[in-house]
């Protein structure tokens, strides 16, 4: 049975909400994390989880992973996120999504939603056609040709990661870098990583998608079941989270794991601080990739998205990187550790800040 506000309560969650629309198939959970910086966003998952408590800890870690991503990035919004919760990967209509839709306008503008794995543009056009609370459509930018905000954003940190690895010695044009999962973000890595001189090895479960990479940028391949073996400089998860594990890290034969995947430690504490001691730098992943999210969030800000704006946030993540991985190396602990200390502070200082705004206001009788 799960015991959901005891889940809740291990990160203050704010919200949760399940629904289900038998008529379309519909089921899944909305999660808002906390709202201190402004109203709630994520991304929408549909995905066929085994069972209701793996949909829970997901949507929990994600959307805890959101209000992070924010607050480290200098974004005024809290963090939320959305699964739908299929029997296979076929189960996708307009149906299903236009009464998911109806869910997201339900909270009113306290959660904005954006794609995820399993949700792409199409699917959210069909959400916005019930509700105005989405953002992340290719119409609503102003983007430069071959520009991915979420690839730069995991090249802009593992450029940090060289600089505190191997100091001014190497760059990523002396890198072998392998990039677990091509879709549309471990592509656009891909792409930054041959604009840069890098050796890439790239793995996936779309034999048609290695095809394309290998003839277009020239990269090399590896199954799957093989990906963790591999002797390389860094190792990118741009997939699905939950990948460095008890069994996975012991195989490990790089220097720094940096990538697009959310969640990719399995049990944080525990293998946040087995990478640590195995010697591997590890960029914080709501970190990492944290470029789309600043992308999209622009949307929202003050005249529109501004793309020069965008872009100078992104390229932020360079410097925010430094500052987790120089004080992590100072204090000897996890680079996770610094990173969310780092963003829980921002969180608290808002906290602060408006309790002495409340106290003042209160009535003097």
């Amino acid at each position: 049975m799960v015991e959901i506000h005891k889940l809740l309560g291990e990160h203050s969650h704010n919200e949760f909400k399940a629904f289900r629309d038998d008529e379309v198939g519909l089921r899944g959970f909305i999660a808002i994390h906390d709202t201190t910086l402004g109203p709630a966003a994520g991304g929408t998952r549909r995905y066929a989880f085994e069972s209701e408590e793996e949909a829970i800890i997901d949507v929990l870690r994600l959307s805890r992973a959101m209000t992070y991503k924010y607050a480290i990035s200098g974004i005024n919004m809290g963090g939320a996120k959305g699964v739908i919760w299929v029997d296979d990967e076929d189960q996708r209509s307009e149906d299903l999504y236009r009464a998911y839709g109806r869910m997201v306008d339900s909270f009113g503008g306290r959660f904005v939603t954006g794609a995820d794995v399993g949700t792409d543009q199409e699917a959210m056009r069909w959400i916005g056609d019930e509700t105005d609370y989405i953002i992340g459509l290719p119409e609503q930018f102003d983007h430069p040709e071959d520009y991915h905000g979420g690839g730069l954003g995991v090249i802009k940190a593992m450029e940090a990661c060289c600089e505190l690895e191997y100091g001014g010695d190497r760059d990523l044009a002396d890198l072998h870098v392998t990039v677990q999962g091509v879709g549309e973000m471990g592509t656009s890595i891909v792409r930054y990583l041959q604009e840069r001189g890098a050796q890439v090895t790239v793995s996936d479960i779309n034999e048609e998608q290695i095809d394309y990479l290998e003839d277009e940028y020239g990269v090399g391949s590896v199954d799957p079941e093989d990906v963790y073996d591999i002797d390389c400089d860094v190792f990118a998860p741009s997939a699905l989270g939950f990948v460095l594990n008890d069994d996975t890290i012991p195989r490990l034969q790089c220097d720094i794991v940096c990538g697009a995947a959310n969640n990719q430690l399995d049990d944080e504490e525990r293998h946040g601080t087995m990478l640590q001691e195995e010697g591997i730098l590890y960029a914080p992943d709501y970190l990492a990739n944290s470029g789309r999210t600043i992308d999209d969030t622009d949307l929202l800000r003050k005249g529109g998205y501004k793309h020069t704006r965008a872009r100078a946030m992104i390229d932020g993540i360079y410097d925010r990187m430094l500052t987790i991985g120089r004080r992590a190396d100072e204090e000897d602990r996890p680079t996770y550790e610094v990173a969310n200390d780092i963003a829980q502070q921002r969180i608290d200082a808002m906290k602060t800040m408006r309790q002495k705004v409340h106290e003042t206001r209160k009535p003097q009788w």
